[in-house]
């Protein structure tokens, strides 16, 4: 069973070591078009052929949607693909026909259709867009890119890097990515995890730094169900956001950072490394590391390092507040490989086990699978939620609340970091609480796109 202490032992080994949509319409003059299409990228070495990928606008990632705090989004997205998309805007407190749902806030767009999307982005941040409509194959083709919403006022840094951390599962002789999306063992093991990781799409990507240079690394984990264990050599940092939220006091990074997919997270780094070596990114796995971004050193930017950086400066309406008074609920999880799920309810009807195997369903939420006729709780706007999640399977869970940020509550009643997306270890039990102020249906799923396939989706309903 893989354990949080499990990943945390091995990152101290290493370091010791809008408005209404449209469908059907052109893009009018304000907005950009945003054109999801098949493409090829260069993204194993040379020596291999091109991959066909699925990319906005062609790319891999997409384009890199930067504009201030409190700035509009105006996108025409066109779908030029043989599947119908949507496309969601993740960790964004977004009005809710806005969402990308396919299925539940809009109708998926169908090929050569399009759709209007016309929203405030209210908070500064790392977000990012990706396609949620068949989501665990559309994203594992390439359809995402970096949502950047830059503070009103300037961070005390010479440069900022974005590393959209992903992994591909290529056939080793073709480099194309393995067509079988709806793999069995992917659905009721760990998810799909590729054989191929990279940055940015590059596998070497690396970037050349000097000495007491300070960074701002901003880290989007893009992939499917890699859990990524991070280190810093050759450069020390802070932790300063997660999620897109700022941290109330900058956390130095002295243990391994563990980014669940669709988790971010902001650091400041200063490159301590001499002139002629290299600092690296470090992935840790099983506890031997490999290089995830290399930053060679040449020269300095300064004779000496700066103070340790200020908090950056926090968004609106990140408290939570009447949590003992909250609205409970619980979401139990079951189900997968060596699980304890023996009957789950699916489409209205109770199905053993082994019949939830022939239909390649393998998870459920309180004894159902898949989306349900009635929301896991419904609340008016203002009140506060508490949920208490148990994972009571034998892997981790990646579970993503969209329109809305929560912060867990510690063993001492106290509340941790504002968080979009939690990640949970097996035989966990987490209580997460959030004051419903976003009106709509949200979705709530596992962001192991493989499991929200095979069963791992639900939905809260503000009114």
């Amino acid at each position: 069973m893989a354990t949080r202490r499990k990943f945390l032992g091995q990152g101290a080994a290493m370091i010791a070591a809008a408005t209404v949509p449209t469908l059907g319409r052109a893009a009018t003059p304000r907005f950009s078009q945003l054109t999801a299409r098949p493409a090829t990228v260069q993204l194993a070495p040379r020596s291999f052929p091109e991959t066909k990928i699925w990319g906005y606008n062609g790319e891999m990632p997409g384009p890199e949607l930067r504009l201030a705090q409190g700035a509009r989004i105006q996108k025409t997205f066109l779908n030029e693909l043989p599947q119908a998309s949507s496309i969601h805007w993740h960790g964004v407190r977004i009005d809710n026909v806005m969402d990308g749902v396919a299925g539940l806030t809009q109708p998926a767009v169908e090929p050569g259709q399009g759709f209007d999307y016309d929203f405030v982005v209210p908070d500064a941040g790392t977000y990012w867009y990706h396609a949620h409509n068949r989501s665990a194959e559309q994203v594992a083709r390439g359809l995402y890119g970096a949502i950047i919403v830059e503070e009103a006022e300037a961070q005390d840094i010479d440069r900022e890097e974005v590393l959209i951390l992903d992994d591909w599962l290529l056939n080793p002789e073709t480099a194309q990515i393995d067509p079988d999306f709806d793999s069995r063992h992917d659905r009721s093991h760990a998810g799909r995890r590729g054989n191929f990781i990279a940055t940015n799409g590059r596998h070497d990507l690396t970037l050349d730094v000097k000495q007491h240079e300070r960074l701002r690394l901003r880290l989007i984990n893009a992939a499917n169900a890699r859990i990524f264990v991070l280190a810093l050599s050759g450069m020390e940092g802070w932790t300063m956001a997660l999620d897109g939220m700022p941290l109330t006091q900058p956390k130095p990074l002295t243990d391994a950072l563990i980014l669940g997919p669709g988790q971010r997270a902001d650091l400041i780094v200063d490159v301590t490394a001499e002139s002629g070596k290299t600092a690296h990114l470090v992935r840790i796995e099983d506890q031997e590391g490999a290089s995830q971004v290399a930053f060679p050193v040449s020269g300095r930017a300064a004779s000496a390092r700066r103070e340790p950086p200020r908090p950056l400066p926090s968004n609106p309406g990140m408290d939570v507040s009447g949590t003992k008074k909250a609205v409970t609920a619980r979401l139990n999880m079951q189900g997968g490989a060596m699980g304890t799920l023996d009957a789950a309810i699916l489409n209205g009807e109770r199905k053993s086990f082994r019949q939830l195997i022939e239909a390649n369903q393998f998870w459920s939420f309180n004894g159902t699978i898949g989306m349900t006729d009635v929301p896991l709780v419904s609340v008016s706007k203002g009140e506060t939620i508490k949920l208490d999640i148990y994972n009571d399977t034998s892997f981790p869970h990646a579970m993503h609340l969209h329109g809305m940020h929560f912060r867990e509550v510690t063993k001492d009643a106290g509340l941790g970091h504002l968080r979009d997306t939690l990640l949970m270890f097996g035989g966990e039990t987490r209580t997460i609480a959030f004051t419903a102020d976003n009106p709509g249906k949200w979705l709530f799923h596992c962001h192991m796109l493989s499991h929200a396939a095979s069963g791992m989706m639900t939905w809260l309903e503000v009114t």
